[in-house]
């Protein structure tokens, strides 16, 4: 019995491991991106001198839901249930918000690009779910009912 439960164990950890190796580019990436970001507000005022005058807030809203999702990755390399529970809300908030404002089939290449990012993101988030669940449960008796 205990042979089962070590074989099951290191499973638990593999996918752990490719959950922490998956996200942490994601991770770093994303923090690039807000120090890129914070850097220029700083030296320019302007935290993007690109960005279009004029645009609907609710485009803002799914890259903002993205960063919060890759904060809930940061979270699960302590805690995997919080942190896979942020990511995999948060990127459902943005899915939902792209498939209303700009469905995939408006323009297929280039709007295929965030629900990509999506399954980039959520991936980690649901290895860190499995992880957490795993243990939970084989503590479940199979006898009671």
């Amino acid at each position: 019995m205990t042979k089962g439960n070590d074989s099951r164990n290191r499973v638990t950890k593999w996918i752990r491991w490719i959950a922490r190796i998956w996200g942490f580019p994601i991770i770093v990436y994303a923090l690039l991106m807000l120090i890129g970001y914070a850097w220029n507000w700083v030296t320019t005022g302007v935290a993007d001198p690109h960005a279009v005058e004029d645009y609907p807030p609710i485009e803002a809203l799914p890259p903002i839901f993205m960063f919060l999702s890759v904060l809930g990755l940061g979270i699960a390399w302590r805690w995997e249930r919080l942190g896979g529970t942020i990511t995999i809300v948060f990127q459902l908030a943005a899915l939902s918000l792209l498939l209303i404002h700009s469905p995939i089939t408006h323009d297929f290449p280039r709007s295929a690009v965030p629900y990509l990012l999506s399954m980039i993101i959520t991936t980690p988030g649901i290895l860190f779910l499995v992880c957490w669940w795993r243990p939970r449960k084989r503590a479940i008796p199979n006898g009671s009912a």
